[in-house]
């Protein structure tokens, strides 16, 4: 059985796209800050007769991702599917804030995706096989200043996704972003409509795999 690794697992996108790759026969790893909410989320998942475990991490520390991931492949075997989604979403503008929070979302919304990719392209790279999808956003297109750090961060896995396709690819490995330029509530049309996105970027032949969906087109 293939293995989906959410990091960032919420109520609305990461919830929706882990249940539509769970019902295509895919295991699912939901990770996130809070154990709790995430076990709510898995036992939906599991009500439904999907297979679903837990884990905690926290994504503005490299060495908590990357313990996750190896935590995953060793248990696993493997990760066929990496799923970025976590984001620390600050209204401020560069100069409302202190040096602290602005790291602390960075650290979140783009530092996180970086360790990530990195961590689980060895094993990937390997089997020359491998997804990694990353939750992007409008900001990285039209920049916000009352959300700064978000705009940055949405820009920065804009930049990882563009920036690497090309060496991954031929390494066997699609990493694609959904630029996401509407807000999505849980249990929403939209979040069901990204999920589709994922799932369709993850579906792409090998020789028609492509870098980026934007949502809505």
């Amino acid at each position: 059985m293939k293995t989906f690794l959410s990091i960032g697992s919420g109520p609305g996108m990461g919830y929706a796209t882990a249940a539509r790759f769970a019902r295509e026969g895919f295991q699912i790893v939901l990770s996130a800050r809070n154990p709790a909410n995430t076990q709510k989320l898995a036992d939906r998942l599991k009500a439904k007769g999907f297979r679903a475990e837990v884990r905690t991490v926290n994504s503005a520390d490299p060495d908590s991702v990357a313990a996750l991931i190896a935590e995953a492949e060793k248990q696993f075997g493997s990760i066929d599917v990496l799923h970025y989604n976590a984001a620390s979403i600050r209204q401020a503008t560069l100069s409302e804030q202190p040096r602290a929070t602005i790291l602390q979302d960075l650290a979140v919304n783009i530092g996180g995706a970086l360790v990530a990719t990195q961590a689980v392209t060895q094993q990937m790279s390997e089997r020359r096989s491998g997804t990694i999808l990353l939750t992007g956003g409008g900001l990285a297109l039209a920049p916000n200043s009352e959300l700064i750090s978000l705009s940055i961060g949405k820009a920065g896995i804009r930049a990882l996704t563009l920036g690497t396709f090309e060496s991954l690819k031929q390494k066997g490995i699609h990493i694609a972003t959904v630029t996401v330029s509407t807000a999505v509530a849980p249990d929403s049309e939209a979040a069901e409509a990204v999920a589709e996105c994922f799932w369709h970027l993850h579906s792409q032949p090998i020789d028609k795999w492509t870098a980026e969906v934007i949502y809505p087109g």
